[in-house]
């Protein structure tokens, strides 16, 4: 009771706090020198390690009180001077330098976190102000240069390379977490924070996920998708900002680090869109997405791709034959791992299309399946024969047989006859007989068709090899007399005339 007594009573500021406090102001006034000095730092960032005071002295860079050790009434203010402290970055270079003060600051960031997840009461401008400069003098940098940089983008595979892990990330990861619970709470207030969380803080927070360090990636990926939910007034822009982004990796480098991250926040971003679409998130997919399944990495992203496409045909049915018109135009021809993603892709597209949409490309579609399935990787065409498993997609192909089944009807006959792998050849009898079943007239026809078309090909077969043996004829009964041989190119493609050995060949 005593204690409490004493407490209340004003007291003379003891030389330790005095120091502390005298400290804080320092840290302000270095930070805001090294963040003016940051072109000569690494990466264009501040880094210090102990904030050098008059005289060339080092103040120690000690623990502010905690928060359960002073009233309430001063909690906002310590709050504040905590935020300053930890604008002091350290380098993590060196792990063995400075350990004392990094451990000094990542207790003080634990603080915070704990401080803003209990708070009670609206955070005020000052504290937004400080927020947003804590988290930019940490977060925002420059990244060292990796070998994929110095590489060809046709080189580029993101699943080869080995990432580099950020070695600041025991600081860096309880930054995010404050970060994203400042966001997050309930005492933030959007209509003031968005002034502070404004166009230029979401651009850096997007340049970020560059970041080689998963880790760091899934943090970005919530705290976006937050500030994404929290700041309406935002959203345009943030939507125009990732296209940016796609836009330059699509067209230009073919390197990204977080283009599966971005995908799965916009996945959720069109799941949320009104009825009907807007024109502008039409264009996004046709100038953004579909484009997205065009570089050699897109296996790195692409389930969160082909979940991003399936949101907007589930959507708008009528988009259905855009996206798979778009696919067919980006289809793989020499990556067969791209193509086996390709046809699965394809059939979630196909299992919320309705027969309408089909119809409208289903020419276009099955060609490119018979190809798949008479592609020599077993893979490929295993794949391609899977579709008819899918009773949505076997239903939408029996209803419309009488287009189809010609189309693929070579294909199959030939897996039938040439597939080297016996599980091809045994899925391709399970499809002949399902067509034969729905139609046994329908595939009589095609039979015949193809019995014929294959007569006329050994016909034209022969006609060439009696054509190239006269040719070869004539060129030994000139060998002799070293006489040119001329072939008139319209008529060697259909017949030799018959001539003496010492006749000229007419031209």
């Amino acid at each position: 009771m005593i204690k409490q007594l004493l407490g209340k009573l004003p007291r003379k500021p003891s030389s330790k706090s005095s120091s502390a406090d005298g400290g804080t102001a320092q840290a302000d006034g270095i930070v805001s020198a090294a963040v003016a000095a940051s072109s000569v730092n690494r990466g264009g960032r501040a880094v210090l390690a102990k904030h050098a005071g008059v005289g060339g002295t080092l103040p120690a860079y000690e623990l502010l009180p905690s928060f359960r050790d002073v009233p309430s009434s001063e909690k906002p203010a310590l709050f504040i001077k905590k935020l300053g402290m930890c604008c002091v970055v350290f380098d993590f270079s060196d792990p063995a330098r400075d350990v004392r003060e990094k451990e000094v600051k990542r207790q003080t960031l634990l603080e915070l976190v704990d401080y803003v997840s209990t708070v009670n009461g609206k955070f005020n401008e000052a504290a937004m102000q400080e927020v947003t400069r804590m988290a930019a003098a940490n977060l925002f940098r420059t990244f060292p240069s990796s070998r994929s940089e110095t590489k060809p983008p046709e080189s580029f595979d993101a699943e080869e390379e080995e990432p580099a892990m950020e070695p600041a990330w025991p600081h860096l990861q309880v930054v995010y977490e404050f970060l994203l619970r400042f966001i997050a709470s309930g005492e933030t207030d959007a209509k003031i924070a968005k002034r502070y969380f404004d166009h230029s803080f979401v651009l850096r927070l997007l340049d970020l996920f560059d970041s080689e360090d998963q880790r760091e990636r899934e943090y970005l990926k919530t705290i976006l998708h937050r500030v994404y939910g929290k700041f309406m007034v935002h959203r345009p822009f943030i939507r125009k900002a990732i296209n940016n982004i796609f836009y330059r990796f699509i067209f230009e480098t073919e390197k990204h680090n977080g283009i599966g991250e971005l995908l799965e926040i916009l996945g959720s971003i069109i799941n949320g869109f009104a009825l009907p679409l807007k024109e502008e998130h039409k264009l996004f997919l046709v100038r953004a997405l579909i484009p997205l399944h065009k570089p050699k990495s897109a296996a790195a992203y692409h389930q969160q791709l082909a979940y991003c496409i399936t949101q907007f045909v589930e959507k708008d049915c009528k988009l259905a034959d855009i996206v798979i018109r778009g696919l067919l135009k980006y289809w793989p021809i020499t990556n067969s791992s791209k193509e086996v993603l390709f046809i699965s892709e394809l059939e979630e597209i196909l299992e919320v299309t309705q027969v309408a949409e089909f119809q409208k490309c289903m020419v276009p579609l099955f060609q490119q399946i018979g190809r798949c399935l008479n592609s020599s990787h077993f893979q490929v065409a295993e794949r391609a024969l899977f579709l008819w498993n899918n009773d949505h997609v076997r239903n939408l192909i029996t209803q419309n047989r009488k287009v189809i089944l010609p189309i693929i009807f070579p294909a199959l006959e030939k897996n039938k006859q040439e597939h080297w792998n016996q599980a091809v050849q045994s899925l391709t009898l399970n499809v002949r007989k399902l067509f034969l079943d729905a139609d046994q007239e329908l595939f009589e026809e095609c039979l015949t068709k193809f019995q014929e078309n294959k007569a006329k090909e050994r016909e034209l077969q022969d006609k060439r090899e009696l054509i190239w043996k006269r040719l070869e004829e004539i060129a030994a009964s000139k060998a002799v007399s070293n006489e040119a041989v001329l072939v008139s190119r319209v008529r060697s493609s259909l017949t030799i005339p018959s001539t003496s050995p010492r006749s000229p060949v007419s031209t």
